[in-house]
């Protein structure tokens, strides 16, 4: 549950560590152009993990073994063991950075699970009862 508690202050957190301003999704340095522009253009700019890298897979590789637990417990606590096993993947794979852009650019999940996995990302919207990843990230 550690991990929980990282992501939820990263959440609350600029990203020198101390709280973000109401609206703020970037540096203080972007927050000028992307305040013209709307957040995805300005989300698109920032590098993409590529899908067909190793760490996409990982990915689905945190998620598949999850499915059972989450089609019995049903879509309320699954929702929260996708939150946990999302960050704990971005945490592994790329540290507090990689969190703060799920956080950021939410459907990166479904972009990189609909490449790598579609199947595992059918089986776990389904059991999550979402239309999408990037609807079930709260944190």
């Amino acid at each position: 549950m550690g991990i929980a508690a990282v992501v939820l202050l990263i959440a609350g957190c600029g990203p020198s560590g101390t709280p973000a301003p109401a609206g703020s999704s970037g540096p203080p340095s972007s927050a000028s152009t992307s305040a013209t522009a709307p957040t995805s253009a300005a989300v698109s700019t920032s590098p993409q993990p590529d899908p067909d890298d190793p760490i996409a897979q990982k990915l689905c590789d945190e998620i598949k073994p999850q499915l059972s637990d989450w089609r019995v417990q049903g879509p309320s606590l699954s929702g929260t063991a996708l939150n946990i096993a999302v960050h704990e993947w971005a945490l592994r794979n790329g540290g507090l950075a990689m969190s703060a852009r799920v956080l950021a650019d939410k459907p990166m999940i479904d972009r990189i699970t609909t490449k790598t996995c579609p199947d595992v990302r059918t089986e776990a919207l389904q059991a999550l009862n979402l239309p999408n990843f990037a609807s079930g990230i709260l944190f």
